[in-house]
């Protein structure tokens, strides 16, 4: 009873209706009053007797359908309800949009909140067909669009204005978005959100780039422009004018710290051909001189950049020697260990120019012959990574000279590391290496294509890749390989159909497999970044009967769909995976994976967890890479526990996979993360196995290197603040995934590398001393330990046998020596006993003090010089504090080089000199000649 009375107060109704019969028979009555108010009892009543009311339903659409009829709405409410119970929601869909106001937004029930999503996803569907399409499409139903504007209108008056705008931007309202943005009274805030959404989220390049327009233009409407994000909004859209425009105003009002922070950005983040065109309309213009404009041009062309981050390199460079001797060591005398050493080492000092390990043992590095020697000196190009203006005196001794003298193999892998120290800036010397292709050796015009290729990166220049084309006619598999490679890097990220179609054409007219591979990785590096652009080709290669070209297809997913996310294509990659009857195919395939989802890392080890089950090995091994891809530096618990079985896997080149993943995984993470320490001793034991897989043992001492990559001081990165994808990073990951096919290939991971680092630079462009503060305590993210160096045991010396009558002649002659022998003997025993026990002293002050180290709690915080490593999870902590004379321009740290104020410019700066080097050509310094002297044939004789 009690329950019915509370039934009663809640909804009076439901205490006598057991049944919606009588409600309903009165729509059969011939007054409309009486209709009306079975409506309206039936619109409250349809959640608990829809069932009921479903057998009525051809009634209610006939009302619904009667215009005459003064509550058609409302009949046309009760049928959207009817068929939103019965799982009908386009009809339910159909109905509400009949219903029109009787249908209220504004209501928090599942119906409409269910009806209203489904209203948005039909007007995004018609809305982006609309937009994409180039034939005239219908426009949307008004209906569908009223529903639409109303919980606009609704969000405004609630006051979220991100809602609405991220809706916009689904539903390609560029009119909303701005309203959205106007209206929420943080514009700054809201522009930040808006920019974030576009470089993460928007996937159509056209309207990507209306709305960066449009960013780009309420950020200049402020009255205190960001000019920094202005920048951004203009590279993405690879507007060199109007970056030329802002650098303009900023020097106009006097605000040089920004322009060049600007600067520093522009040549971290943008292509060679846009740095070019930036450069090329700064010396056009006529008021571009002055100290202020010289700065800018030479922080622009890499005179100032490169070497900061070499110098930050080389000073805190904390590579373990010791780790890489015990490796060696621990290996045979084989030329595959070898290789995996020489590149270990090259990971292991990348960028810090140190090469110490190269000359310790010069007898062991002359066995490496062939290509493997050409792999030992490209190495060099890695550990000499970004040091641009030394590059041809350091590798002096290997580059190809005037006389035939000399190994082609030194010479084609000197000019491949030239093009890795210089990858993506090496405009200066593309003369150099076009000059070497028209060798007749077939190892050094290898070389030198790959190194031309890397040294112009991203140029489009069309007259080199003719030249390189033309090499193709040959049909040499060793230069054609290299050349078809190089092709795709200078066409990288221009979409160029027309070089894409003279790649494809000629992977029908070769038989050279090498080629093939060659044209089918060049050819996805050219749709870099094209996303629907690329699509055509794409499903044409899927079809292809050769599965050099399928795997191809699946490359060129990996590039042009690189960070998206993009549900249709992870399903294609998915099925191919599973379906396709080639192994290359179905690993590059989940491999691709990685390269779709690295901006949201935590979703990839559900979408790869069955994957890395399957029965094929080929698979298994590609789950591994995508999540090394996708991961890198990220220390992923998920990730790392999907790995770790796949180390104990039967295949060793699963095993190595799994290794080199591990390490990718685990970059720059602290000491205290669980996984570091055992993966260190897996990998040790792995190389100190005898029976181990030579795969295996090869990706563990390769897989070593990289995780102590860069002297402990970079990390794998493929996107840079602000969402910016990094082409530079993305196209060396894809490449270096094909030192499956091709062992050299294992060099382009270093393109990947990223310095981890807060470089502070004044306006003059000096590193000025100071400190940075790392608001968590020191340990959390200090360097590892160094492999201690085995003490040697000393052997105990035995006494030695001595004959009875040796004895007694020996007491004899110490009883005539006297007593002064004697008094000797004592002194020295007292005297060694006093030393040991200031030993025991000395040892025992030691241990308190260590003991009083360890009691003493750790400090909060710590004081970083100026240039500091920070690795990526460690810069949110990272500040200035407000009473330092430098003031950085940023309002938060973003990794890399910042621009510092100093707040009192009278007194006196101390800087850390950085070496500044030479133009880097060695024949153009001569030594001077002698003093004049006067020749004495008497003295010579």
């Amino acid at each position: 009873r009690d329950r019915c009375v509370l039934r009663e107060e809640k909804n009076p109704t439901m205490v006598h209706l057991t049944s919606a019969g009588g409600v309903l028979a009165m729509l059969d009555e011939e007054e409309p009053e009486l209709k009306v108010f079975a409506l309206e009892r039936l619109n409250e009543l349809v959640d608990d007797f829809w069932i009921e009311i479903a057998e009525s339903v051809p009634k209610i659409e006939a009302l619904s359908e009667e215009k005459d009829f003064s509550h058609h709405t409302l009949a046309a409410l009760l049928a959207s309800k009817v068929f939103y119970h019965l799982g009908e929601l386009e009809d339910s869909l159909f109905f509400a949009l009949a219903a029109g106001t009787q249908f209220d937004v504004n209501q928090k029930t599942l119906y409409v909140s269910t009806i209203l999503a489904k209203a948005i996803d039909e007007y995004t569907k018609v809305q982006q067909q609309a937009f994409d399409s180039t034939e005239a499409v219908q426009p949307p139903d008004p209906r569908l669009k009223a529903i639409v504007d109303r919980m606009f209108a609704h969000c405004f008056e609630l006051k979220t204005f991100k809602q609405a705008a991220g809706i916009a931007l689904e539903t390609r309202r560029s009119d909303v978005l701005r309203q959205a943005i106007v209206k929420s009274g943080e514009v700054s805030v809201m522009l930040a959100y808006v920019f974030e959404c576009v470089m993460t989220v928007l996937n159509n390049l056209a309207y990507r780039n209306d709305v960066l327009g449009l960013v780009a233009q309420l950020y200049l409407e402020q009255p205190d422009c960001d000019y920094l994000s202005v920048c951004q909004c203009y590279l993405v859209l690879d507007d060199s004018s109007a970056i030329v425009k802002v650098f303009h105003q900023l020097v106009t009002e006097n605000k040089t710290p920004l322009a060049l922070q600007i600067a520093f950005d522009l040549y971290d983040r943008a292509t060679q051909k846009t740095l070019t065109r930036v450069i090329d309309e700064l010396v056009a213009g006529d008021a571009a001189d002055g100290p202020t404009w010289e700065k800018i041009k030479s922080i622009l062309q890499g005179k100032v950049t490169l070497p900061l981050y070499v110098e930050f390199m080389s000073r805190n460079n904390h590579a373990d020697i010791v780790l890489l001797k015990n490796t060696k060591a621990a290996l045979p005398k084989h030329s595959v260990f070898q290789s995996a050493v020489i590149m270990s080492n090259s990971l292991m000092f990348a960028g810090t120019t140190s090469d110490t390990f190269l000359r310790l043992d010069p007898e062991w590095m002359k066995q490496a012959s062939n290509w493997a020697k050409f792999n030992t000196v490209a190495s060099i190009g890695v550990l000499h990574k970004g040091h641009t203006m030394e590059a041809m005196k350091v590798l002096s001794p290997y580059l190809p000279k005037d006389s035939a003298a000399g190994s082609p193999y030194e010479k084609g892998g000197s000019l491949y590391a030239l093009g890795l120290i210089c990858a993506n800036h090496g405009t200066d010397r593309v003369e150099y290496l076009q000059a070497q292709l028209k060798t007749t050796s077939e190892v050094v015009q290898h070389g030198a294509c790959l190194g031309l290729g890397l040294a112009a990166m991203a140029t489009e220049n069309k007259a080199l890749f003719e030249e390189l084309r033309s090499l193709m006619q040959f049909d040499s598999a060793v230069t054609g390989e290299a050349a078809a490679l190089a092709m795709g890097l200078i066409m990288a990220g221009s979409g160029d159909t027309d070089a894409v179609e003279k790649m494809r054409q000629y992977t029908t007219e070769t038989q050279h497999e090498k080629i093939i591979r060659g044209l089918a990785l060049g050819i996805a590096l050219v749709f870099y970044g094209q996303q629907e652009n690329a699509d055509s080709t794409i499903n044409a290669l899927l079809t292809d009967q050769d599965p050099i070209m399928r795997m191809c297809a699946c490359h060129t997913i990996a590039m042009a769909y690189a960070g998206t996310n993009e549900n249709k294509v992870i399903k294609l990659l998915l099925h191919k995976a599973v379906s396709d009857v080639n192994d290359d195919v179905r690993r590059s395939a989940v491999t691709a994976l990685g390269f779709l989802l690295f901006r949201t890392p935590d979703h990839v080890p559900s979408v790869v967890s069955l994957l890395c089950e399957s029965f094929n090995p080929h698979v298994r091994y590609g789950s591994c890479m995508a999540l090394a891809i996708a991961c890198a530096g990220t220390g992923l618990k998920e990730a790392l526990s999907l790995i770790e079985p796949m180390t104990q896997d039967s295949e060793g080149f699963v095993r190595q996979g799994a290794y080199l993943a591990m390490a990718m995984v685990l970059m720059q993470q602290p000491n205290s993360h669980p996984k570091i320490d055992s993966t260190r001793k897996l990998l040790a034991k792995a190389i100190a196995d005898k029976h181990e897989d030579i795969l295996a043992r090869f990706g563990a001492v390769y897989a070593q290197g990289l995780l102590e990559a860069g002297g402990r001081n970079v990390c794998i990165s493929l996107s840079r603040d602000h969402g910016h994808k990094d082409m530079q990073a993305l196209i060396g990951l894809l490449t270096f995934t094909q030192f499956w096919f091709w062992f050299p290939l294992g060099h382009f991971i270093s393109l990947a590398l990223r310095p981890t680092s807060v470089i502070c630079v004044n306006t003059d462009l000096k590193m000025p001393k100071m400190n940075v503060t790392s608001n968590c305590p020191p340990s959390t993210f200090a360097y590892p330990p160094a492999v201690e160096v085995p003490k040697e045991k000393t052997r105990e010396k035995v006494e030695t046998a001595v004959l009875s009558t040796t004895s007694k002649a020996k007491a004899r002659a110490k009883k005539s020596e006297g007593m002064d022998v004697d008094d000797k003997k004592k002194e020295d025993e007292d005297k060694k006993k006093e030393e040991e026990d200031k030993k025991e002293e000395e040892k025992k002050e030691g241990m308190d003090v260590d003991e009083a180290k360890k009691d003493e709690p750790e400090a909060d915080f710590s004081e970083l010089a100026n240039p500091a490593r920070v690795v990526p999870a460690q810069l949110e902590k990272i500040s200035i504090s407000a009473d330092s004379r430098y003031q950085p321009v940023r309002s938060t740290f973003q990794g890399g080089i910042t621009i510092v104020v100093d707040r009192t410019p009278g007194e006196a700066e101390e800087f850390i000199e950085v070496p500044v080097p030479d133009d880097g050509d060695v024949d153009s310094k001569e030594p001077s000649p002698p003093a004049p002297f006067e020749f004495n044939p008497e003295l010579d004789e």
